[in-house]
């Protein structure tokens, strides 16, 4: 069962933005960029209030550098698309079951981004997830 409206096209969308951000990381971290992404949508907090959909996800002004580059618009293949939809039926996996920004730094991981604690790297990219003082809704959406 969803835990966000996706119609096919949203799937789409969302299975370029999995692959675009998060290939060379595998499908575990395609899942986890997911995570984040439907995090956000959930969450309604911090940077992300008002965002209810996939397309608004990904658009979010600076939300996602990939949306800039053309590998970005190519047809997804059917693996991503099978990635995208478990996420969209509320699979979540660690570090990136609660957190609602990722991104990969050329060193070490930092121990806090947008003021948000560090919670675990995973290959190339670390993940931070708020507080619950902060956004205690993103530990209440599932």
């Amino acid at each position: 069962m969803a835990v966000v409206k996706a119609r096919k096209s949203d799937i789409d969308l969302l299975a370029r933005l999995l692959r675009a951000e998060g290939e060379a990381e595998g499908e575990m971290g395609m899942l986890l960029i997911g995570n984040v992404g439907i995090n956000r949508i959930r969450a309604n907090c911090s940077d992300f209030k008002g965002i209810r959909t996939i397309q608004q996800m990904i658009y979010q002004p600076h939300a996602f550098e990939a949306t800039t580059h053309g590998y970005f618009y190519q047809s997804p293949r059917e693996s991503e698309r099978r990635l995208a939809r478990k996420v969209v039926n509320g699979e979540r996996f660690w570090p990136a079951k609660f957190s609602l920004w990722y991104f990969k730094p050329q060193g070490n991981c930092p121990p806090t981004w947008y003021d948000q604690p560090f919670v675990s790297r995973y290959k190339a990219h670390c993940f931070y997830q708020p507080s619950a003082e902060e956004c205690e809704s993103v530990y209440t959406t599932f």
